[in-house]
């Protein structure tokens, strides 16, 4: 690589972030942002990355989708259990999720523990899923090493020819994380960005503002 980073760096400046400018209730606050970064020309708005941590101590990240926040106001998304990510998130249940949109110069980090979804809830949206989605589910061992790209495309077609919506795998499923903290951040100029922090209490959340 020839390029010298050093120099690459943009100054945010479309808006500012006050404590006022929020609510109560980081959740409805957050739904409110997910809601503009749908309708502007972001590439995926609900896609973040989810940050787990190994029995060793290790953090592991990837990008997943956002699927639901659903009446117990629990951000919800769907992995194999067997995957290196359900594997860790069974093991330590606490985890991040991170959402970056670039269009808006917005992050949004929330952090707590996770659960495994219902069966039924695990049903009801694999059942709404693309048939082809249906069939990748059931023939990919998730995270686990693999011949070749070919071996997984027949396993594909052939499972596909036998049955094109195929029932959930008890391997696969939901997991929901339920938040106890979760921060907004929106680029500043200068790098004076505004960061405001709610946390969880027993007497609900606490709001503050934190250094860029």
């Amino acid at each position: 690589m020839n390029r010298d980073l050093h120099d690459i760096r943009r100054d945010y400046k479309k808006q500012r972030l006050s404590k006022s400018d929020l609510g109560d209730n980081p959740i409805v606050e957050f739904k409110h942002w997910l809601d503009e970064a749908i309708e502007s020309p972001c590439l995926e708005p609900t896609a973040m990355t989810l940050s787990t941590v190994s029995a060793e101590g290790k953090p592991s990240g990837r990008i997943v989708l956002l699927k639901n926040i659903d009446s117990s106001e629990r951000f919800c998304f769907f992995s194999g259990y067997e995957s290196r990510k359900g594997i860790e998130l069974l093991t330590n249940t606490y985890a991040a999720l991170t959402f970056f949109w670039a269009e808006q110069e917005r992050q949004v980090r929330i952090v707590g523990r996770v659960e495994r979804m219902t069966p039924k809830e695990s049903e009801d949206y694999f059942n709404s899923r693309p048939s082809d989605s249906r069939v990748a589910a059931n023939v990919s061992p998730q995270s686990k090493v693999i011949p070749n790209k070919k071996w997984l495309e027949d396993k594909f077609s052939e499972l596909k020819l036998k049955d094109e919506t195929p029932p959930r795998p008890t391997n696969w499923g939901g997991f929901a994380l339920s938040a106890d903290e979760i921060e907004f951040w929106q680029g500043g100029a200068n790098r004076l960005h505004d960061r405001i922090q709610y946390t969880k209490s027993p007497n609900g959340w606490q709001k503050v503002r934190l250094a860029p």
